[in-house]
């Protein structure tokens, strides 16, 4: 058996603020849209993302809702170009996240910046050279 991740799902405190950010902001595709859920297609070859009410993750998982900070993930899309990155990037503060890392050159020799979902999530946007 191959474990395979066709879905990630994050507890967010606001589904319809987090399905706004998502699906209006970054432009995902809305596949199912209900009460305290939404999943959302990324595009081909990748996972979808469930957007899900915080404490009912918690609760599905049968462990307690308190906590913040990091969270010990981030999400991350790999592009061809520095002119993707940058796109990305606006595209995110224009729908509400913010910068946690200005897009810049890496010592490996790529470019990469982060940033951040309303709820906290973090995205690390960067070439893949």
């Amino acid at each position: 058996m191959q474990v395979q991740v066709n879905t990630i799902m994050i507890g967010v405190r606001d589904v319809a603020r987090a399905r706004k950010f998502y699906a209006e902001g970054l432009g995902c595709a809305l596949d199912k849209d209900y009460p305290g859920f939404v999943l959302l297609r990324l595009g081909d070859g990748s996972s979808a993302l469930a957007l899900y009410e915080w404490d009912a993750v918690a609760g599905d998982a049968g462990v307690s809702p308190e906590g913040s900070g990091f969270r010990g993930v981030s999400l991350h899309s790999n592009v061809a170009s520095r002119a993707e990155v940058d796109e990305i990037m606006a595209t995110a503060v224009a729908a509400g996240a913010t910068v946690v890392k200005e897009a810049a050159a890496a010592e490996w020799g790529g470019y990469f910046g982060y940033f951040a979902d309303p709820d906290g999530y973090l995205w690390k946007v960067a070439t893949t050279a």
